[in-house]
């Protein structure tokens, strides 16, 4: 399958990449992640075996969406949303507890 990483084209075939990962130890996953075999891989560590580039050359998404199309299983850990910022009597009223409708 012919997929772009990094501005460059790379004709991936699943059997390939599992060639080339095999006997990789994996790293530890922070984020997200490819399954292949038994083990599963950080989509950055992965990209960077196959493309033979620098991880901040890519994105974790261009090769999520490649590993993907080849038929891998990709878990792509949602982006942290922030905390709604409460006032400081909203955080008082909190700490002290909401009164009861009676």
């Amino acid at each position: 399958m012919r997929c772009v990483i990094a501005r460059f084209p790379f004709d991936l075939v699943k059997s390939d990449v599992q060639a080339s990962m095999k006997g990789i130890k994996p790293e530890p996953v922070t984020g997200d992640s490819v399954q292949i075999g038994r083990r599963a891989y950080p989509v950055k560590q992965v990209g960077e075996v196959i493309t033979r580039q620098d991880r901040r050359d890519f994105t974790a998404g261009e090769v999520t969406r490649a590993l993907t199309r080849l038929g891998f299983t990709c878990n792509v850990v949602p982006p942290l949303v922030p905390a709604r910022k409460l006032s400081p009597l909203q955080t008082a009223s909190a700490l002290l507890g909401a009164p009861t409708a009676a």
